[in-house]
């Protein structure tokens, strides 16, 4: 059933069972002023006492209002109509007891409060039987079944309100939590890491000093062969030690590029990525140092790489784009390849299992004189089945041919994300030995 015709089919039936109510004229504005006042109130305490006052005002009955409170997890006396000897946030009075259904108690009607079955586990607090709180109506002689199906109703119509003031107010909460965590990530994470540059820095010129050393020695040293021993060990060390200094450097380089990128302040306040764009070269600067990353990954699969970037003048390769963003949309195409790509065999019979990334310009692909600059990344392997074909960049969809291997779905959906953010589009297309996956951005 589609959304609209679904929804045309439950007007009817709300339209068929207000008529079976109903409601009186004085019913039916009461109704009108809880629902009308419940806008205009913000915080729970005030729309607490708007509950009670609603039947006291309408229909002279007096009430209580019990809700679970979020730490305690119990009932507790949360407003009331009249000065008496029950306290505010008191326990509730021993001769009340939970219940599912309406009943009668002390002169008192007592009726449950029910929240959102579908959106119980988003509340800050366990409900028990999709239960918020008790309503009380009290010093009542009697009612007709009339009145009090009406008061039953009344008390889902504050069920409702509550659940979604409860869950508002969560998210409120949620939302200063993520800003404070992100004031403390910039404070505690992101400018320590810059730390790192000068520790690296200091570390590279004490190795400088080593290999300074190690060339006076071997200048100025007699030749025996105990002393040209020790001077190939100095010598493998000190290679070995600006070896692993360069790793460490990527390392640095590429962490503090996605940490800076991905928990960048403006994202959490705005609650969407945000551009920070700069002109780059986009192979030395985003697609070398991530095939840097990935290479001994891609060597141990016995994946080979086919750089189509070269060839291309300097000038050609210069783009406008936020590095760090662009830099993780080359590392999920990368991390997909590295999981998916497979051995083919060529019309010549020759067995290959390659990656290939490059770019070309497509003539006024986002209208006449403006052109479009297409980047890919293709792997060998099978096709993408034509009914995933049109749903791969959604996210949380995995293929199926994913098996067990690790992953979330959201890689693709990223990129699209990001893309589209630089005014570009994404696709796929199957192609010769393989798939090809790109994005396209205005030249």
């Amino acid at each position: 059933m589609d959304l609209q015709k679904y929804i045309i089919e439950r007007i009817e039936s709300k339209k068929n069972d207000y008529a079976e109510y109903n409601f009186t004229h004085t019913e039916s504005c009461a109704l009108n002023a809880f629902f009308d006042l419940a806008q205009e109130l913000e915080n729970i305490e005030d729309f607490c006492i708007l509950c009670v006052n609603i039947p006291k005002i309408f229909f002279n009955l007096n009430a209580r209002l019990y809700l679970i409170e979020p730490k305690l997890g119990e009932l507790i006396l949360v407003s009331k109509t009249e000065y008496d000897e029950y306290k505010l946030r008191a326990s509730l009075p021993s001769y009340i007891k939970p219940h599912d259904h309406p009943y009668y108690v002390n002169n008192s009607l007592i009726l449950p409060i029910r929240g959102k079955k579908f959106l119980l586990d988003q509340l800050p607090f366990k409900a028990k039987n999709h239960m918020l709180g008790l309503l009380e109506i009290y010093k009542i002689d009697s009612l007709n079944p009339h009145q009090q199906f009406f008061l039953e109703k009344y008390a889902n119509r504050i069920g409702f309100n509550l659940h979604n003031r409860f869950l508002s107010e969560k998210n409120i909460e949620h939302l200063k939590f993520i800003r404070t965590l992100v004031a403390d990530i910039e404070h505690n994470v992101i400018a320590p890491n810059i730390v790192y540059r000068l520790f690296l820095k200091q570390l590279r010129k004490k190795i400088m000093k080593n290999i300074e050393i190690e060339e006076l020695l071997s200048r100025y040293l007699i030749k025996d062969a105990d002393k040209e021993s020790l001077l190939d060990e100095i010598y493998e060390n000190n290679r070995g030690l600006i070896e692993e200094l360069e790793n460490i450097e990527r390392h640095y380089q590429s962490m503090s590029l996605f940490i800076e990128a991905l928990l960048r302040r403006s994202h959490f306040d705005k609650g969407c990525l945000t551009l920070l764009k700069k002109p780059c070269n986009m192979k030395k600067d985003i697609v070398q140092p991530q095939i840097d990353r990935f290479i001994k990954k891609f060597n141990k699969m016995g994946i080979s790489i086919d750089d189509q970037f070269s060839g291309i003048p300097e000038e050609d390769v210069i783009c406008v784009v936020d590095v760090g963003l662009m830099a993780q949309v080359y590392v999920n195409f990368f991390s997909n390849a590295l999981k998916y790509t497979r051995e083919i065999v060529t019309n010549t019979g020759e067995k290959k299992k390659y990656i290939a990334y490059g770019r070309e310009v497509i003539k006024d692909y986002f209208g006449h004189g403006k052109d479009g600059i297409k980047y890919n990344v293709f792997s060998t392997g099978t096709h993408i089945s034509l009914e995933e074909r049109n749903i791969i960049f959604q996210d949380g969809y995995r293929g199926s041919n994913v098996t067990n291997r690790p992953g979330t779905g959201h890689g693709l959906a990223f990129i699209k994300n990001v893309v589209e953010m630089h005014g570009g589009s994404v696709g796929y297309e199957p192609t010769q030995y393989g798939n090809n996956f790109f994005f396209i951005l205005p030249k």
